[in-house]
């Protein structure tokens, strides 16, 4: 049984892919699996969180024990977890939003001969939500804010691209994965991370199931929360 570190305590997690919509039939999407984020979610759960998974689409049977909150775009995902952010102790974004939407949406099946021989698509950024949740902390409002961790799929891990964006999303701990390698990242059961804090030290996990890395991770949310919690003066 999971040591209940995680009891009182309430956590988001975000998991799998979004679909941005070019027209009914047709999206744009990404390889994730939802298997790190609902590794994650499960394992929060067994140690006592009341666990909220807000979902992209994928095929996984929700964990025991957790509420799930089914999206499918990057705006929904945005929706959901900027407004459920303030009531949580964490949020954990393990979800592969994505960073580009189509400008234009059609709203019939676009045909071939409509497209052409060589069709151009018109992109704009979507909402970065760790970014946005970052940026909200900073400026001390809906205080308390809850601790964040924040996951990276990189192709081969470059430290001085890490450490701009650890700064820049603002976030607790950033979780990085090397999605190039064929025996772990995406659709695998197992990973290998790096975590970095917020100060950029980092701590290389080995080869494990997605289970145990989500156990590692939360090992570390746990001492943060401990960390706070110290932090807090007593009353009078």
């Amino acid at each position: 049984m999971a040591p209940q570190s995680l009891a009182g305590r309430r956590v988001l997690v975000s998991a799998g892919p979004t679909r941005e919509a070019l027209d009914p039939v047709r999206y744009l999407t990404n390889r994730s699996s939802g298997k790190m984020g609902y590794a994650l979610a499960a394992e929060a759960a067994a140690r006592g969180a009341t666990v909220t998974l807000v979902s992209g689409p994928t095929a996984l049977t929700t964990p025991l024990g957790v509420q799930r909150l089914d999206v499918t775009s990057a705006a929904e995902l945005a929706q959901a977890v900027l407004e459920l952010a303030p009531q949580q102790d964490a949020v954990v974004m393990t979800a592969a939003v994505a960073d580009f939407r189509p400008v234009n949406v059609a709203t019939h099946k676009l045909g071939k001969e409509q497209l052409g021989e060589q069709p151009t698509l018109t992109l704009t950024r979507t909402v970065d939500v760790l970014a946005a949740l970052g940026a909200a902390r900073g400026a001390g409002r809906s205080l308390p804010q809850p601790l964040l961790i924040g996951f990276a799929a990189e192709t081969g891990i470059d430290e001085a691209r890490v450490l701009g964006k650890l700064a820049a999303k603002q976030c607790d701990l950033l979780v990085v994965n090397d999605v190039s390698r064929t025996d772990a990242g995406f659709d695998a059961d197992d990973n290998r991370v790096v975590i970095y804090d917020a100060a950029g030290a980092r701590q290389a996990l080995p080869l494990l199931p997605k289970r145990e890395v989500a156990g590692r991770v939360l090992e570390r949310l746990v001492e943060l929360l401990a960390a706070r919690c110290s932090a807090v003066p007593a009353d009078g």
